[in-house]
């Protein structure tokens, strides 16, 4: 009887010590999150987790939601759960922690600031593309044979820019238009004289060397204008992203300059945010001079100089720094 007495106290006094072992106070740092407990949150800390006994005590505090890391002070219970998903744990004090100052080593004395720096850059490309707008001009006081004049010359044109072009050209019409021409006179309505007829035919090629043919060719067959020469890249994507990385580079330095100059440094990027492309072509070739040159018998071809195209970029950057 004695002996199971003693037993008995044994067995008792073992389950005592456990459970205040188990109940030792303990200090959780971690994220809030959701659980499939229903109504349930958990304390996410690395890889553990702790099922929070009695989430409805602070669930009125407005920093009490979802990935908030907190700080709770409680103890671990032998309790069995629907899912028991983590540990149960009973919380008695809880409160929100910045995950930066939780980090170990973070010196919270240290003040940081943010800055806003734009970077830019340009880079230098060679185009690729040509684009060549030429127009036929007639005029007669007859508005159809105004029409069938230039029907004539810019059929005339648009062959032999497509023979001087090349078959990997493209031609097509841009414009078309049929004007009056009017003469205005002190307190007479104005009187039509006569119509003009404009027709525009854009080229655009690949073959840069054929640009001054084209404007030779043009002129030849009839065309009297000459709206525009333009260059451009459309194979741009390795300019484009050197000119980002330049541009980014740029800002970063920047950013770097002016914390040092503050008695710090860049310990993080914030936020990039792109600002966009921009393409400014070489200075485009204007004028009528092709025509005067068939007429005054020239026979050099047109010479035309291409230049290289800028492209440029800016990237807008949110660092943060700390001073030291």
């Amino acid at each position: 009887m004695k002996r199971l007495i003693l037993i008995v106290g044994l067995i008792a006094l073992v389950l005592g010590t456990a459970n205040a072992i188990h109940a030792k106070e303990i200090t959780v740092r971690g994220k809030l999150q959701r659980t499939v407990e229903a109504g349930g949150w958990l304390i996410v800390s690395g890889e553990t987790k702790y099922l929070i006994l009695n989430a409805r005590d602070f669930q009125s505090n407005g920093w009490f939601k979802e990935s908030t890391n907190v700080e709770a002070v409680g103890e671990t219970r032998d309790v069995m759960t629907t899912f028991m998903e983590g540990t149960p744990f009973e919380v008695k004090s809880m409160k929100p922690i910045d995950q930066q100052a939780a980090t170990p080593g973070r010196d919270d004395n240290r003040r940081t600031t943010r800055v806003m720096i734009t970077g830019d850059s340009t880079v230098q490309a060679q185009p690729d593309t040509a684009i060549v707008t030429i127009s036929v001009v007639t005029q007669n006081r007859n508005a159809l044979e105004a029409q069938q004049e230039n029907a004539t010359k810019t059929d005339a044109v648009m062959r032999a820019v497509k023979a001087a072009a090349g078959a990997n050209a493209e031609v097509k019409t841009s414009g078309y238009s049929v004007q009056p021409q009017r003469i205005y006179r002190e307190g007479q309505p104005p009187t039509i004289t006569g119509y003009e007829v404009r027709n525009s035919v854009t080229v655009t090629s690949s073959e840069l060397n054929k640009v001054g043919n084209v404007l030779d060719a043009a002129a030849q067959a009839g065309s009297n204008d000459v709206a525009g020469i333009g260059f451009t890249l459309r194979q741009d994507r390795q300019a484009r992203d050197r000119a980002l990385s330049e541009a980014t580079r740029e800002a970063v330095g920047k950013a770097q300059l002016i914390a040092q100059a503050l008695g710090g440094r860049v310990v993080r990027i914030v936020e990039v945010q792109e600002e966009g492309f921009y393409q400014r072509p070489p200075v485009p070739f204007y004028g009528d001079f092709a025509e005067a040159r068939v007429a005054s018998g020239a026979q050099v071809p047109t010479p035309i100089e291409i230049g290289s195209l800028d492209i440029m970029s800016r990237v807008q950057v949110i660092a943060e720094g700390q001073q030291n």
